[in-house]
């Protein structure tokens, strides 16, 4: 068996399956589970038949790199969306079978055996990040985001020879879980210490289409780099999905865009890897690339959400409406893991503490006295659990 098996810690929500043994919530309380990133709106009916009609493709092997009109419909958006002047559908774009599978090989693609790697994270974190980075063999390289500096990823935290070590470095832009966007300076700082040392950038979007002011979209990592005059996107790669944009989590399907030098490595390793998306997701995919309409009315839904159950949640829960994303990144009065056990076993709502999202680092965890909240469940049920969690009292 592979060897750094050993390394990977229990992912979050087997954490939370074991916090939960033995607890009963009552039964005169329907449960309302708010700990999963799980997108709960329904999926537009455009979609599905796109994708019921594409099943004929099933008797067809699908090619690693997509079907040219799907590679051009996400070029045509990206450059929409991002205010792009240039984007190559054909070297410079990539669909992928959904961000999560992506992010996880791309360090495998990326990571060189052969020396010392680090890979560098912010912390708290998407968990794929650390798993990626030490079954490629790498050690990750923690950067706490905390409210003391903004929710920042602090990149002078590590030394100069620190990131002469870096192959590769995780974004995550709307982030997850306290939904801050990088600002243009942000990522002029990364940039510069990319060209410095010559490590990868992957840039996590896959939140980007969650926000709340229609005329002000979080600014993306292409769209910094070419502000920039970053011609080819040098050594970044950014990753989207359909999946928060467009309610289609069970489809997997997204892409990755940028350096097209880095993006032809990427191909020939998913060559191998055989994870090429199935021609129904293509076509289903094409069309929601295609559509905004739909796109809009799922904001106003995470809107109307977060209007509702921020100050209600306040109350007892310091917290405030992030920059973008689904998630209320909330400071608990006790103990993280203790308030969502209680919360569970009296109020029957499910939240995510944060310390099973962090690591420890100089002695702090950065997650620890928080529960993070997804506010994907229906207007009606999400304002259910912010009163359950404004009336419960620890």
């Amino acid at each position: 068996m592979n060897p750094d098996l050993h390394r990977l810690q229990p992912y979050p929500f087997e954490r939370l399956r074991q916090l939960f043994i033995g607890v009963t919530p009552p039964a005169n309380l329907a449960p309302i589970n708010l700990s999963i990133g799980e997108p709960r709106h329904p999926t537009p009916p455009f979609i599905v038949e796109a994708y019921a009609h594409a099943l004929t493709g099933l008797a067809n092997y699908p090619l690693t790199a997509g079907v040219p009109e799907l590679r051009e419909a996400i070029a045509v958006w990206a450059k929409r969306r991002f205010h792009l002047t240039a984007l190559d559908p054909a070297t410079q774009v990539l669909p992928v079978s959904g961000s999560r599978e992506a992010l996880f090989s791309f360090a495998q693609a990326v990571v060189d055996r052969t020396r010392d790697a680090l890979v560098v994270a912010p912390n708290p974190f998407y968990q794929i990040y650390e798993g990626a980075a030490l079954l490629a063999g790498a050690q990750p390289a923690y950067l706490p985001t905390t409210a003391a500096n903004g929710f920042r990823m602090e990149f002078d935290r590590l030394k100069p020879a620190q990131w002469s070590e870096v192959q590769l470095a995780y974004v995550c832009s709307p982030g997850n879980p306290t939904g801050r966007v990088l600002t243009l300076d942000e990522w002029a700082a990364l940039f510069e210490l990319s060209d410095r040392h010559g490590f990868i950038i992957a840039s996590d979007e896959c939140y980007s289409e969650v926000y709340f002011d229609e005329a002000e979209p979080p600014l993306g990592s292409l769209q910094a780099a070419a502000q920039l005059g970053r011609d080819g996107y040098p050594r970044l790669v950014m990753f989207s999905s359909l999946s928060k944009r467009s309610n289609v989590p069970g489809m997997r399907s997204g892409f990755v865009a940028g350096d097209a030098e880095v993006i032809a490595k990427f191909l020939l390793y998913r060559t191998y890897h055989g994870c090429a998306m199935g021609p129904p997701a293509q076509v289903a995919s094409i069309a929601a690339w295609n559509e905004e309409s739909h796109v809009v009315e799922n904001r106003r839904l995470y809107a109307q959400k977060f209007a509702q159950a921020t100050p209600v949640i306040a109350q007892k829960l310091e917290c405030s409406k992030p920059d973008a994303a689904f998630y209320l990144w909330a400071r608990t009065p006790i103990d993280d893991a203790e308030y969502a056990r209680r919360l569970y076993a009296e109020c029957n709502v499910t939240v995510l503490p944060g310390s099973y999202l962090s690591r420890t680092v100089d002695g702090e965890n950065p997650g620890t006295g928080h529960v993070r909240i997804a506010l994907v469940a229906s207007p009606a049920e999400v304002a259910e659990a912010a009163a359950r969690i404004a009336s419960f009292n620890v």
